[in-house]
């Protein structure tokens, strides 16, 4: 796991709806960031809307913190990158999430991703204050991307070089043993050939070869072997009289 002392921090100039607070916080948990700074929150703070947007994000909600100006917020930040579709007039480096995130693992001290209001996005003052700024490459002719969804660009960006978990890592087996497949390819091959499958015997060979291609290729695991092979005994026996 990640040093928690350099996560980035979310900050959200001016929200205008609780649920897109909640949103964000969701987002950003997904990707292992907790720190939300909230900068003049419109509706004020706490929200009775952000919870259920959150959709158990709770930790992000309950830490998070209102700040008077974004000066304030970004106080203790030695990066600060504002997110905008637009230089709005400020000449700043112009970074992609991706560029950001490199920058954010390579330099030192805390770092700020700032995010503005729904309507209009940060004014030229905010962007002022930021080292750099990140805009996410879009289609030119619809640039419309809502709060949550810059963030969790932003936040996924950041994650990628993190050991976040795979969920379904460790339920996967690993492949069995060469002996168990040799034993399922064995009982499909003696099946087949009590029913005259491998005919003509001059294709045998090319056929039984065929057949074993198609059934290594699957990788199976042990219980997947020993399933089909349930299966082929069953299938195997007598049929049952009705």
């Amino acid at each position: 796991m990640w040093d928690k002392a350099n996560l980035p921090l979310i900050v959200l100039v001016r929200p205008q709806l609780g649920e897109n607070i909640g949103k964000a916080a969701r987002a950003m948990l997904n990707f292992g960031l907790t720190e939300l700074r909230l900068v003049e929150p419109r509706d004020g703070w706490p929200n009775p809307s952000a919870g259920p947007a959150a959709a158990g994000a709770d930790e992000v909600l309950e830490r998070a913190t209102v700040h008077p100006t974004l000066a304030d917020a970004v106080a203790d930040c030695a990066q600060v990158y504002a997110t905008t579709v637009r230089k709005r007039g400020v000449t700043k480096p112009v970074l992609t999430p991706a560029e950001a995130a490199e920058a954010i693992h390579r330099e030192s001290g805390r770092s700020a991703l700032v995010f503005g209001p729904e309507r209009s996005g940060l004014e030229t003052d905010d962007v002022a204050l930021a080292r750099a700024i990140v805009t996410v490459p879009v289609n030119p002719e619809f640039g419309s991307l809502n709060l949550a969804q810059a963030v969790i660009l932003c936040a996924y960006e950041w994650s990628k070089s993190q050991s976040l978990a795979q969920p379904t890592a460790e339920d996967l087996l690993p492949p069995a043993p060469q002996d168990e497949l040799e034993g399922m390819i064995a009982q499909i091959d003696a099946m087949l050939e009590a029913r005259g499958y491998f005919h003509p015997a001059g294709r045998s060979a090319t056929t039984r070869r065929t057949l074993r291609g198609v059934l290594t290729k699957p990788a199976w695991n042990h219980l997947e072997l020993r399933t089909f092979r349930g299966v082929l005994t069953h299938l195997n026996r007598k049929p049952r009289d009705p």
